[in-house]
Parts: structure tokens; C-alpha cells; sequence
């Protein structure tokens, strides 16, 4: 079975490799359409009203959430918290189907 293990893991490392790159390509594609916003902004109105910012702000919204998925960054619903849910929950299931007497 060591052979099948070591395929699984190589598919999941290169799967998250192409996650991680897909992540820098809308980083490059994000960064470089801004900053063509802010030079059409820049030319039209001289910033007397910098409407990109309001397709920054969108945009940059999404990122942010790809960003925290590729990198696993889930600081409130991470691994160890549905772990320990799991074990409360399966607690409290067999508290009400056992219940001690005194």
C-alpha cells in the first residue's frame, strides 16, 4: 500500500502547488488592472474622484478570501476547532444516552 500513499500525497502537494500559483496569477492580474483603473481614473478626472477605488475595494475583497483559503489561514473554523466541536457534540450525544443516576 506504500506506493498508492505516496501518489495520493504527490497528487494532493501538486494540486495544492496549482492552488497557491492560480492564487499569484489573480494577485498579478488584480494589481496590474488597478493600477490601469487608477491611470484611466487619473487621466480623466485627476483624482477629483477616485472611482477606482470602489473596484479596488471589490476585487480586493475576493482576494483577501482566496488568499485565507489557499493558505488555510482560517483562524475561527480551522482543523482544531472542528475537531474539538466533534468531540463535544459526540460527548453530549452519549451524556443523554447514558445518563449516570445518583
Amino acid at each position: 500500500m506504500e506506493p498508492n500513499t505516496k501518489d495520493s500525497k504527490y497528487f494532493k502537494a501538486k494540486q495544492r502547488v496549482a492552488e497557491i500559483n492560480k492564487f499569484y496569477s489573480s494577485l498579478m492580474f488584480y494589481i496590474i488592472f488597478i493600477a490601469a483603473l487608477a491611470a484611466l481614473n487619473y487621466y480623466t478626472n485627476e483624482w477629483r474622484y477616485p472611482w477606482f477605488l470602489w473596484a479596488a475595494f471589490g476585487w480586493g475583497i475576493g482576494i483577501v478570501f482566496k488568499a485565507l483559503k489557499v493558505f488555510e489561514w482560517t483562524p475561527f473554523f480551522g482543523r482544531d476547532w472542528e475537531e474539538r466541536k466533534l468531540q463535544k457534540y459526540m460527548q453530549e450525544e452519549e451524556n443523554r444516552n447514558n445518563p449516570t443516576r445518583f
